[in-house]
């Protein structure tokens, strides 16, 4: 499930965004004001469409709380924030250090690969979450609730204080 810690830089993207909490999850509603739209963005990085969570309270994972909001956003890769269309916004995702992690089943078994995440990989690995959007990305494996389906969901890390402090 673990994939690999990666460094990406800062990426541009174009789409839709909503408010929700994980006990009012909007996603299906988000992706089907997205999808009909999605062709209008001219200046697209690839295919790939990226699911991005942006949790403002650096805390939200350390007392989680379903009912707490979040932003949620539907979009893909693009050059430049300077043409997007009408009815879109764009969100950039800051350069950072990530810890990917491939999914692979039904999009709607996703829960059991965040559990794995936040409860048994991070409380062991040398990271923290850090403050910065968390996304999934669905390429040309991603299927949806098809059991042959897969995407990569990335983690924003940074290392743990105790850690850091060793080196």
């Amino acid at each position: 499930m673990f994939s690999r810690i990666e460094t990406i830089p800062a990426k541009q993207l174009a789409g839709k965004h909503t408010r929700m909490s994980f006990s009012n999850n909007r996603t299906f509603e988000l992706w089907h004001s997205f999808m009909p739209h999605r062709k209008e963005i001219k200046n697209s990085v690839g295919d790939d469409l990226y699911s991005i969570e942006v949790y403002n309270n650096p805390l939200f994972f350390n007392n989680f709380d379903p009912m707490a909001a979040f932003e949620k956003w539907a979009a893909i890769e693009i050059e430049d924030i300077s043409s997007v269309p009408d009815q879109m916004e764009s969100i950039i995702i800051p350069a950072g250090l990530y810890a990917v992690f491939t999914h692979k089943g039904p999009a709607g078994e996703g829960l059991k690969t965040y559990q794995y995440i936040f409860k048994d990989w991070l409380p062991e690995s040398e990271y923290a979450v850090d403050n910065r959007p968390h996304f999934a990305v669905m390429g040309e494996k991603y299927k949806g609730d098809d059991v042959n389906s897969e995407e990569e969901i990335w983690i924003p890390i940074k290392r743990k204080k105790a850690y850091s402090d060793k080196l």
